[in-house]
């Protein structure tokens, strides 16, 4: 079996479509294009159609790994499951993470800096930022070098109520909810407690 035409896809950037002539054409990049030095009426033998897909499969997953990482930041955590979720298996989808943290194109300590900043600046605590930076799967060794940019407890939690009822006095229904709201957010109940009742009467334990 020969190759009957070479065409560029149409609707998939990279992709190149390879028409033998019998059968459904062959779904590859420029990548296999050049490696295999594919030609039209040069010869298909089975063996080598096999190799075509599964390369093609690997240099489209990987393409698309790229493109995924270009998009936004991501953990490698999070690359591997949206990889599967494209097709990948999850050997797969691993290789392709490593393969672009080596490139750069994932930095999850970059990443991990850029979460606690984002949610520091939300007045969220530290329990629940770390909550998050697991969630989405940042190795605990670079977390603990994230989480070292927290301001401390107090003035965190003194911006969320800042932030909340702009200086205004509160009553104890008030400042209990309030204490409630810090301890959903991930704050410790012996950070927030001096913090309210410095506003007025003494909330217990």
């Amino acid at each position: 079996m020969k190759i009957k035409r070479i065409e560029a896809s149409k609707y998939v950037q990279e992709r190149v479509l390879v028409y033998p002539e019998e059968g459904d054409p062959l779904r590859i990049t420029r990548a296999e294009l050049l490696q295999f030095g594919l030609h039209q009426g040069m010869d298909l033998p089975p063996e080598l159609v096999v190799e075509l897909e599964e390369s093609g499969k690997r240099s489209s997953l990987r393409a698309k790994g790229a493109q995924l990482a270009s998009g936004r930041m991501l953990s490698k955590k999070e690359l591997r499951e949206k990889l599967v979720r494209k097709g990948a298996g999850e050997e797969e989808a691993q290789d392709i993470a490593l393969w672009l943290e080596e490139l750069g194109a994932v930095d999850e300590q970059a990443y991990a800096g850029i979460l606690v900043r984002h949610y520091a600046a939300a007045h969220y605590g530290k329990k629940r930022i770390v909550q998050e930076l697991q969630r989405r799967g940042i190795p605990r060794e670079l977390m603990e070098e994230a989480l070292a940019q927290l301001p401390q407890p107090r003035e965190a939690i003194e911006g969320y109520l800042a932030a909340k009822y702009k200086g205004r006095s509160l009553n104890f229904d008030e400042r209990r909810k309030l204490g409630n709201a810090l301890l959903r957010r991930g704050f410790d109940w012996h950070d927030i407690r001096p913090v309210l009742n410095a506003l007025g009467e003494e909330i217990e334990e």
